[in-house]
């Protein structure tokens, strides 16, 4: 590790010295420019790798702000993935016949970076992404990189990015892996080739009034996933589908949607972009993973978390109706964190739930945000340090 961040920060200064925008507006630039190979702007940079970003962290929100550097690694019928290259951030050529383009063949990961007190860098279970794009991988007929690969990708991005890492208690760095079929393809086919990129952007809170409770809102007109679709792994097709459903309960003044089954139209699944749990009592229930709800990697960390709370959880088919019973109801995902929910809307129904005072979301989110920010020592081997 320490051989391969030596590489990292040698291939990082001399791309610096080379030259590469240093103001935030160079790479915004990228963003609206029309595609073209990757490439170095002109301005040279004369930030040390010690300093931090040129970023007003009290206004950071979960907007793209693109950190200096992305990765990139490829795979083709004669050559499998074999090590990436770190690039500035910019745009990047694609045949308008690339699979993803024309048949959606596409997955994407999303994991954090935090800095701790003593200045450390650490990145959260992301073997776990890296596993589940494998998987994600299978079912849409496309090549993975190994674990290995994934998680040694995902190191070299952060390293390289650490000036974009807020400072304690101002944020994260959010990091996206993609992975998608860039080869052309006319026919309904698996693309010929495939890219595997990472770039990352400086985020804080995911809805736009902070932590507040959410206002979910249960639309059954649409569905987020059927029984034997992709409802289970993180492909890009699971995302457009539900933005007209989010458009309508924001213009009613909701946060997000609350799905139902697509077969009986009864039973929880998931939020548009998060996994969703119940209180009642001590106990905790989710929806199980049954191939229609994406399994969650924070999902998975506060089963475990709240199990070591004390608290009996369950993943179980969980009908709307008990929502009424319901003590307490909240998200958890990569981008939201863990987020209370103050009231979820049926049918013409509000029911409220408890958004104040001793919350459990709030005792095993401390819990959580403690592992990834260090103030936690952590037993469970979740935490990677970047050195």
């Amino acid at each position: 590790m320490v051989q391969r961040c030596s590489y990292v920060r040698n291939l990082v200064q001399s791309l610096r010295a080379a030259s590469f925008p240093s103001k935030l507006a160079d790479y915004r630039r990228y963003t609206s420019q029309a595609a073209a190979s990757v490439r170095v702007a002109s301005q040279p940079s004369a930030y040390s790798d010690d300093e931090y970003a040129d970023v007003d962290w009290d206004k950071l929100g979960f907007g793209l702000t693109p950190a200096d550097y992305m990765y990139v690694m490829r795979w083709s019928k004669d050559e499998n993935f074999k090590q990436g290259q770190l690039r500035p951030y910019a745009n990047i050529e694609l045949s308008p016949s690339a699979g993803v383009l024309n048949y959606g063949q596409g997955l994407y990961e999303g994991t954090k970076a935090n800095r701790t007190e003593d200045g450390r860098i650490l990145l959260f279970r992301p073997d776990q992404n890296a596993a589940r794009m494998r998987v994600g991988a299978e079912r849409m007929c496309m090549p993975s990189p190994s674990i290995e690969q994934f998680v040694d990708a995902v190191k070299q991005t952060v390293f390289a990015n650490k000036r974009w890492i807020p400072p304690p208690g101002k944020g994260s760095l959010y990091v996206r892996p993609v992975l998608f079929g860039s080869g052309p393809i006319l026919g309904l086919a698996p693309a010929p080739e495939y890219t595997f990129l990472i770039y990352a952007s400086p985020v804080r809170n995911y809805f736009k009034d902070g932590t507040a409770p959410l206002n979910l809102y249960i639309d059954e007109e649409f569905v987020r996933a059927s029984p034997g679709g992709a409802g289970g792994v993180k492909t890009i097709t699971n995302y457009a589908p539900v933005l007209k459903a989010i458009a309508r309960a924001k213009s009613r003044g909701f946060s997000d949607v609350l799905y139902l089954d697509a077969k009986n139209r009864k039973y929880l699944e998931e939020v548009s972009s998060c996994n969703i749990f119940i209180v009642k009592g001590n106990f905790i229930s989710t929806p199980a993973a049954n191939g229609t709800i994406l399994e969650g990697v924070t999902r998975k960390s506060i089963i475990e978390i709240a199990r070591d709370h004390g608290y009996q959880v369950e993943e179980r088919a969980i009908l709307v109706d008990e929502l009424v019973d319901a003590d307490e109801v909240f998200c958890t995902g990569t981008a939201v964190g863990v987020a209370p929910v103050g009231s979820i809307t049926h049918q013409n129904r509000r029911i409220e739930f408890k958004s104040e005072g001793r919350l459990v979301s709030r005792e095993v989110y401390s819990t959580l945000v403690g592992l990834q920010t260090g103030r936690i020592e952590d037993k469970k081997g979740w935490t990677v340090e970047i050195h």
